[in-house]
């Protein structure tokens, strides 16, 4: 049967788990979700491979309800989801909550930026699942609140993106403290050589589920160069923005400084905008997610922690203001739009003279040539206004240099730390 063909029914999940998936209105998986169920039900160990928006997070977290459902209850966490960033370990454990409507689980998200105490308290009245980053996860063991020796399923999401933010030695500490004996699911948007070698050292006899071809992206996107300079890219981003239809807005920038102003720059011209980055409060975040979410606000601006965080259909376009330092973050980022069979939507670049050679590698990447689009009536030879002082020290792009910048932005946040511990939870939390 193909896999387009299956539904939930007949993948023989728990009666209760198909009462909540039939109350949230699916009826027939995702291709990973089709392929990928039927083996993490079997015991098997798991490499999933698929796109950005391809439904990853209910390929693993349906399977391990449903085999925490048949097990016997015992007093410690039986199942651990490891994620880069605050936004996916809440969004596993949203997967969850919504997923586990019917059954008696318990689960909660565990990740630095914000107080301890709320998760001290989950992890006293006992979990069944735990979804957490790296660097807090660490701080709950060595405090001595968490215990794996009842651990029966182990998964990575998006390690490719996790082993890009530095956290191989965290991932390796963790993996000393489990039980030898665990089934173990990895799931990335890419299948990168480093990545192969670590869950060489992790996996056993694994099933590969590969999605679609490496470095993809949504047959319905349609990309757009804007070559602009840029001191006027915030112009050119107001001419698309008022001459386009675009209901639903996702614009990236490299930093978080330069997020923050722009946000405020488009707000004093009566636009509606949320602002999603590291330096936010965990409150102020969702707050951002769920106006952007309810169509309360237009548009979103965010630094790169939201090419993965943002689980929200119908974004019409995404625009990078910036281009991102390396093509698989390009895919990431337009990964938000176009989500879904049959769906379609719009990938806007403004791209200055010292931003083409990351385009190129773009554009070698996808083996495609971009199209360039200009505005007629605009004025591209407007000349620039004297620098300010933070406006001479907004990052550029640099082929050359560092790989990425995976803080978001300029500078490691507010706070003083003082042992390395809290840096690497502070880390987490952009």
């Amino acid at each position: 049967m193909e896999p387009t063909e299956v539904s939930f029914d007949s993948l023989k999940l728990h009666p209760n788990l198909l009462k909540g998936i039939h109350s949230l209105g699916f009826i027939r998986p995702t291709p990973i979700q089709a392929q990928a169920i039927p083996h993490i039900l079997a015991g098997r160990d798991l490499i999933g491979c698929a796109q950005t928006g391809s439904g990853k997070t209910a390929a693993f977290v349906l399977p391990i309800l449903h085999k925490l459902l048949h097990s016997h209850l015992k007093k410690n966490c039986r199942s651990l989801i490891l994620a880069p960033t605050r936004e996916l370990a809440l969004q596993s454990m949203d997967h969850l909550k919504a997923l586990s409507k019917f059954v008696h689980l318990r689960g909660t998200a565990i990740f630095g930026g914000v107080p301890m105490q709320p998760q001290i308290k989950d992890l006293e009245r006992g979990v069944d699942i735990i979804s957490a980053t790296p660097g807090r996860l660490l701080d709950h063991i060595y405090a001595g609140r968490i215990d794996f020796a009842d651990l029966e399923v182990f998964v990575l999401d998006e390690v490719d993106r996790m082993l890009d933010m530095g956290f191989l030695p965290d991932i390796k500490s963790i993996l000393r403290l489990l039980p030898h004996k665990r089934q173990n699911l990895v799931f990335s948007a890419t299948l990168a050589p480093d990545i192969r070698r670590l869950v060489d050292e992790i996996l056993k006899d694994p099933v590969v589920i590969q999605i679609g071809r490496p470095q993809t992206v949504a047959v319905g996107l349609r990309h757009a160069i804007y070559p602009v300079p840029r001191h006027l890219k915030t112009d050119l981003l107001l001419e698309l923005l008022h001459g386009q239809k675009m209901t639903s807005v996702l614009i990236f920038s490299r930093t978080k400084h330069f997020a923050d102003k722009l946000a405020s720059m488009l707000e004093r011209r009566g636009l509606k905008v949320s602002v999603l980055h590291g330096d936010r409060s965990q409150g102020q975040r969702l707050r951002a997610l769920e106006s952007f979410r309810q169509g309360r606000n237009q548009i979103m601006v965010a630094t790169d922690i939201a090419a993965r965080g943002i689980d929200i259909d119908n974004i019409s376009h995404v625009v990078n203001y910036d281009i991102p330092a390396t093509p698989e973050d390009y895919i990431h980022r337009i990964g938000r739009t176009a989500r879904g069979e049959d769906a379609t939507g719009d990938a806007f670049s403004l791209v200055d003279r010292e931003e083409e050679p990351l385009v190129k590698d773009i554009e070698r990447a996808l083996k495609q040539t971009l199209p360039r689009v200009t505005l007629p009536d605009f004025d591209y030879k407007k000349s620039a206004p004297p620098k300010t002082h933070h406006e001479s020290h907004h990052q550029r792009p640099s082929h050359h240099g560092p790989r990425r910048n995976h803080s978001g932005g300029g500078g490691g946040g507010g706070s003083q730390h003082r042992h390395g511990r809290d840096r690497r939870g502070n880390r987490e939390s952009r």
